[in-house]
């Protein structure tokens, strides 16, 4: 059998033809005798019309003859060779001869013979080849045409892979080869016996019977490639995912994993489109590994099983209202970062902890509803879950009002939240925030926003324990009134092709001191982060349960040069003082004194091959860093860098540790078909390799190859750290071959 290069090397000239065929129908190609025919045959459901250089017409046998540059068309069928004789009576078309095909579904045939009806929809052809919607191609020694939907081709060859410009006759990256294929548009596929997958011409894999959908189907039904390899955690395994099309909104993979040392572990995805929402759900399940052959500790399933599900909806319920849901369980701690489950683009990422949520919103105008209720599940080792909260309900209000006359407005947020444990603290609060701020533009160019706010914060707790006093319940408030001034100066210069900005920033917030009874629980603002973004903020603190009191200045300045072309360079440094020191900021906050730390930032980006970003904080005292941040982004995509550094410093008291770390990737776009990466990252306070990984890729129209060696460390005292080399397989239209080994490190 030929190779599909050698079987298709025509195409490659008759191709150029088909722009021209299918924006007009009756042209007339390349005639080069000076006289030209066209003729129009009208028929009951149909009309056959010609376009030639040269016809004759017996009208006694009803039978036209066309030479050269001959084109016919039926309907939206166009048939163009350099002989074609039509018959009236016998209703069928010969043509020979450099023969194109245009299909209405947009196939293109080509032949040197073709017999079919009158109607191009029934025949046999001769040294047929074909370009599919997609581009791919086939090509075959023969073939029959059944009512224009079914392709019988006897010793064909397909691929869609491009053929060397330069030597047509050479075999394809990869293409399948078959004693016959038959391409059934009504069912959408193409089938393939006594088939040979050959890569670089060379055999590498024989099947009876092969199938696939063709380039018309989005979705359908039917066995995906399996995928197969070996694990630490598995042993050998392999995964044959079946692809369920439910309808035309809603789909399903279902997809049992076989394994060696954990029997069968099932998994599945389930995925729905509604009229006014969508929903996404995976899940997976297995038998729990029996007490004497486990690896770990934490592996104790639920009722004998183990498993996890993670779902996610959102609904329109009208223009106002929706609602939605997050759903994320397992079974144990260590289920799905061991099994690999979580941490892609459809998944959350398996963290310290996983969330489960069910809200419902509100939008109209300038008001905002939200209500909520969350429930978490520890992934670590050795947490006690009774000290996890609930929370059931949190409720946010916010309405901002429309400016009046003299562009002032009011502000009004609720917020009202219940928070239980089994053991440790329940807190019940309600908070009321209400605001007023007025901006004012002065001649000379200079910002003034003045704003006054009033806090008040309610709160019912049992078992919050506070020193001198005994666990119990109590009740505890506070209002908290707030005036303040904020003052920006811009001064902007520039020419044609460039402008500058200076501006000197500052503010005033009065406010008396306190606020933060010990009888007053602290939930969601135990840490603060001080820096550039919170610097003129009312308040510093992330939550509602901690308020900032007294007066303080917040004084700072923000450059800037800015390149009509989009480049742009600019830094902002600046500072906070109080009058008395608040003992509400632990120390390491960088707001325990008078004068607080110094922060800033500073970004440079003049042009679309570098990018840095910058963010520090200063001690007041010996200007020695606190907290740096480094963003560097580099290069072009033949060699591009990026990195990141971060270092924080202790708060007292945290439940965070100091942390100095690295972390960058290196990539390189090397030819147009090959890339490459290397990624890492390290705790250079502990001196520990976080993770590694190394990435070779080769892709093109029709093959896509893929290596990767990762090394990874688990947060999770229970999980050691696991090294996995994984190959990848993907030969397009056909479906993914993959395939991938992991080995554990108890190093």
């Amino acid at each position: 059998m030929n190779t599909l290069g050698t079987m298709l090397k025509p195409v490659k000239k008759i191709a150029l033809l088909l722009i021209a065929l299918a924006v007009t129908p009756e042209v007339t190609f390349g005639a080069t005798t000076a006289e030209k025919y066209s003729a129009s045959l009208e028929e009951p459901s149909n009309e056959v019309r010609f376009s030639a250089d040269e016809m004759d017409y017996d009208r006694e046998l009803g039978i036209t003859t066309a030479r050269g540059n001959v084109q016919l068309t039926n309907q939206d069928r166009i048939l163009q060779a350099d002989v074609i004789v039509y018959n009236k009576k016998q209703n069928f078309v010969n043509a020979s001869g450099n023969i194109t095909l245009l299909e209405p579904t947009g196939e293109v045939l080509f032949a040197e013979f073709m017999e079919l009806s009158g109607d191009l929809k029934d025949g046999v052809v001769a040294d047929f080849r074909a370009i599919l919607k997609d581009g791919s191609l086939i090509a075959a020694n023969g073939g029959r045409r059944s009512n224009g939907n079914l392709l019988d081709m006897q010793n064909a060859v397909y691929s869609p892979c491009k053929l060397c410009e330069d030597d047509p006759s050479r075999a394809p990256l990869w293409q399948v080869k078959a004693v016959r294929i038959t391409h059934d548009k009504k069912r959408q596929t193409i089938e393939y016996e006594n088939a040979w997958l050959e890569v670089g011409g060379v055999p590498v894999l024989y099947t009876p019977y092969l199938s696939h959908p063709d380039p018309s189907v989005k979705k359908k039904s039917g066995f995906l490639t399996p995928s197969f390899g070996s694990t630490t955690s598995t042993g050998a395994f392999t995964r044959t995912p079946y692809y369920y099309n439910i309808s035309s909104n809603s789909d399903a993979t279902i997809t049992p994993m076989f394994t060696a040392d954990e029997s069968v572990i099932l998994g599945g995805e389930y995925r729905q489109k509604l009229q006014n929402g969508d929903f996404d759900a995976r899940a997976s399940i297995k038998r729990n590994t029996p007490a004497n052959e486990r690896t770990y500790t934490a592996e104790s399933g639920i009722a004998g099983i183990r498993g996890h599900v993670s779902a996610k909806g959102r609904f329109d319920h009208n223009e106002t209202w929706r609602w939605g849901f997050d759903a994320n369980r397992q079974s144990d701690t260590t289920y799905m970062s061991r099994f690999g489950f979580g941490g892609d683009n459809t998944m959350p990422k398996v963290t310290n902890t996983l969330a489960s949520n069910v809200f419902v919103e509100g939008f109209k105008g300038r008001n905002y509803v939200n209500a909520e209720a969350y429930s978490f599940q520890t992934t670590l080792t050795g947490q006690d879950e009774d000290t996890i909260p609930i929370i059931f309900p949190l409720v946010d209000v916010s309405h901002v009002s429309e400016p009046n006359t003299y562009g002032a407005g009011t502000t009004l947020d609720l917020n009202f939240l219940a928070l239980s444990r089994q053991e440790a603290t329940d807190t019940r609060r309600l908070s009321v925030h209400s605001g007023w701020n007025l901006p004012y533009v002065a001649p000379k160019g200079d910002v003034y926003t003045l704003s006054a706010k009033i806090v008040g914060d309610f709160y019912n707790t049992s078992g919050l324990e506070v020193t001198g006093q005994e666990t119990t319940s109590n009740f505890a408030h506070r209002v908290l009134p707030q005036v303040a001034l904020d003052w920006r100066y811009p001064f902007v210069s520039g020419d044609e092709n460039v402008y500058r900005m200076f501006e000197p920033i500052a503010s005033v917030v009065l406010s008396p001191y306190g606020g933060n009874s010990a009888n007053i629980p602290n939930e969601d603002s135990q840490n603060i982060e001080f820096d550039d973004t919170n610097l003129f903020s009312e308040n510093r603190f992330s939550g509602l349960d901690r308020v900032e009191g007294g007066p303080r200045i917040n004084y700072g300045l923000k450059w800037g040069v800015f390149g009509k072309r989009g480049g742009s360079t600019s830094f902002l440094l600046g500072q906070s003082y109080r009058y008395k020191k608040d003992d509400t900021f632990v120390v390491g906050s960088g707001l325990e004194d008078n004068f607080s730390d110094i922060v800033g930032s500073a970004q440079a980006s003049p042009g679309p091959m570098l990018n840095v970003f910058y963010r520090t904080r200063l001690s007041k005292d010996n200007l020695e860093p606190q907290r740096n941040e480094l963003d560097l982004k580099t290069g072009t995509p033949a060699l591009r860098l990026s990195t990141r550094y971060a270092f924080f410093d202790r708060q007292e008291g945290s439940e965070f540790t100091a942390r100095e770390e690295i972390s960058g990737s290196l990539s390189s776009q090397i030819t147009e078909t090959w890339r490459s990466s290397l990624g890492a990252s390290k705790d250079i306070a502990e001196g520990d390799t976080r993770s590694m990984n190394l990435n070779l890729t080769y892709e093109d129209e029709c093959f896509l190859f893929s290596s990767t060696v990762n090394r990874t460390f688990f947060q999770n005292q229970d999980l050691q750290p696991e090294n996995s080399l994984i190959f990848r397989f993907l030969f397009k239209t056909l479906g993914e071959v993959s395939q991938g080994l992991n080995v554990l490190n108890s190093n």
